[in-house]
C-alpha cells in the first residue's frame, strides 16, 4: 500500500471514482489516500494526476489519522 495525494478536490473525486468496485483504499479529508499499488496504473490510464508521498509505513499513517472523536 502506498500514499498518494491529489491537487484539488476535482482530482480525487475523479480517482475515487475510477478505484471503486476494483480497489481497497482509504481516503483522508486532507487530500491524501492509501491505495495498494496496483492502483497506480489505473489512474495513470484514467489520466488523473496525483503525487506519490510514499509507502504506507505506520509513522506515515498515524500522522494522517483524526484521532479526535466524531459527535454523535
Amino acid at each position: 500500500m502506498v500514499v498518494i495525494r491529489f491537487a484539488d478536490a476535482e482530482g480525487k473525486r475523479r480517482a475515487l471514482e475510477a478505484l471503486v468496485g476494483g480497489f481497497s483504499f482509504k481516503s483522508w479529508s486532507s487530500g491524501e489516500m492509501l491505495v495498494p499499488e496496483d492502483a497506480l496504473p489505473q489512474l495513470a490510464r484514467e489520466d488523473i494526476p496525483f503525487t506519490f508521498e510514499g509507502s504506507a509505513a505506520y509513522e506515515k499513517l498515524a500522522t494522517l489519522r483524526d484521532l479526535a472523536p466524531a459527535e454523535v
